[in-house]
């Protein structure tokens, strides 16, 4: 059985749940508000569960292991953070900046949804993380 679709459809899964891990472990130092706070505890948790859902299910379908984001994307995050709130570091600006990165994400699980032709496993897994991501953004919205 080839097991390319589903390969590359956890590898795009996992990658935007590390991307969505980075961007709060990179902007929580400037979020001082508890209950924002507590709420991109929450998402950093879901992401990593998510994360950990496709190691756990990786190996069905290939022997490597799943892939994560580059350091130049995560330095490019970074840096694209720190420019953002460089003037401004309101819960406004921090949810407005989380929500263009979540809503990217949602658009490519959506995409994987409706393009990618997957097992059930993963297209469960595929929505769970757009179900979350959408979940996200309800939540961001409250600190705009």
């Amino acid at each position: 059985m080839d097991n390319e679709n589903e390969v590359n459809v956890l590898d795009e899964l996992n990658k935007g749940a590390c991307m969505g891990m980075d961007a709060i472990d990179f902007i929580m130092s400037k979020v001082e508000d508890s209950d924002f706070r507590k709420v991109l505890n929450n998402q950093y948790d879901e992401y990593k569960k998510i994360s950990d859902k496709i190691c756990e299910l990786y190996p069905e379908y290939s022997e490597k292991k799943p892939h994560e984001t580059n350091a130049m994307n995560k330095a490019m995050t970074w840096y694209g953070i720190q420019m953002k709130t460089i003037t401004d570091q309101s819960n406004s600006k921090i949810a407005e900046l989380l929500l263009q990165g979540t809503n990217m994400g949602i658009i490519e699980g959506r995409k994987l949804l409706n393009h990618k032709s997957t097992d059930k496993e993963v297209h469960s897994l595929v929505q769970e993380y757009v179900n979350m991501q959408e979940g996200a953004v309800e939540e961001l919205k409250k600190f705009l």
